[in-house]
């Protein structure tokens, strides 16, 4: 007679583990899906079924093993950049915020300032801001003789975040760019689109700060051009050596809406607590 066959379960992969960490933290309705029945399959769920016959999904023991090796693993893994930008992520979403890790967000410059011709963007005249960009967003040209012309630029900020709030003026977008080398903070201020670019989509902009083997700051504050503000972050705090200037935006465009409704916050609300697996 010939044995049943018994197939290898798949090999596991980050949806896998985040779904096991999303059943951990949950009530354990299931999805029905084939990322559960894999999940299953290798011993790391076990179904359950009540005295009322609802069935939920329960990690079993070897289950919670891998969440710690997961974690164990991502946390070693981690950059001492990328800490700092989950840091920050974290703080914006404690303090009532929705953060956003590394979004792609087009904004429009004065073209002199892309091609060099400009030295650096002038504290007292940002880039132009969301009001003044959604008229260049709605043509590709600009047609008034009298306004600069813009060419479009792709800008990452390490974190974005607005607050919650169910008002459009009252959002405040804020950027966060994350410095952990002193070269990579005085090549990035030799790049004066960039600034100008974070300038433009927030109504304020903060360099975050590290410190160095010898546990100085890698720069002063008076180092970094007065349009932006100073934090340094040491021993899991943030401090302000700088207060950012503050300007406000009454509205966000539609595609910035776009963008941040295909992209999932870097920290959920009840993750903001704890560190993510």
């Amino acid at each position: 007679m010939e044995s049943a066959f018994s197939p290898e379960p798949p090999p596991l992969n980050r949806q896998h583990h985040r779904r096991l960490r999303d059943i951990y933290r949950s009530a354990g309705w299931p999805c029905a899906d084939m990322v559960e029945v894999e999940l299953l399959a290798a011993g790391l769920l076990e179904r359950r079924v009540s005295a009322d016959g609802h069935e939920t999904l329960r990690v079993t023991d070897a289950g919670i093993q891998t969440l710690a090796r997961v974690f164990a693993s991502n946390k070693a893994a981690r950059t001492p950049h990328e800490a700092l930008v989950e840091q920050v992520a974290v703080a914006m979403t404690r303090a009532g915020r929705l953060a956003w890790r590394g979004l792609m967000l087009r904004v429009p410059l004065p073209r002199a300032l892309l091609l060099g011709e400009v030295a650096a963007p002038m504290a007292a005249e940002p880039a132009p801001g969301w009001a003044a960009q959604l008229a260049v967003f709605e043509s590709e040209a600009t047609t008034h003789p009298n306004e600069p012309q813009h060419a479009w630029c792709m800008a990452s900020p390490d974190v974005f975040s607005i607050r919650r709030s169910s008002v459009e003026a009252y959002l405040e977008p804020v950027v966060h760019e994350i410095k952990v080398s002193r070269a990579d903070l005085l090549g990035d201020l030799k790049k004066p689109a960039k600034r100008a670019a974070y300038l433009g989509m927030a109504s304020a902009c903060w360099y975050v700060l590290g410190h160095d083997a010898r546990g100085r700051p890698i720069a002063q504050p008076e180092e970094v051009p007065p349009e932006c503000g100073v934090m340094y972050a040491r021993d899991g705090e943030l401090s302000i050596a700088r207060e950012a200037p503050r300007r406000a935006i009454e509205r966000l465009p539609f595609h910035v809406w776009m963008t941040l409704a295909q992209t999932e916050p870097a920290v959920r609300l009840e993750e903001s607590g704890q560190a993510r697996f």
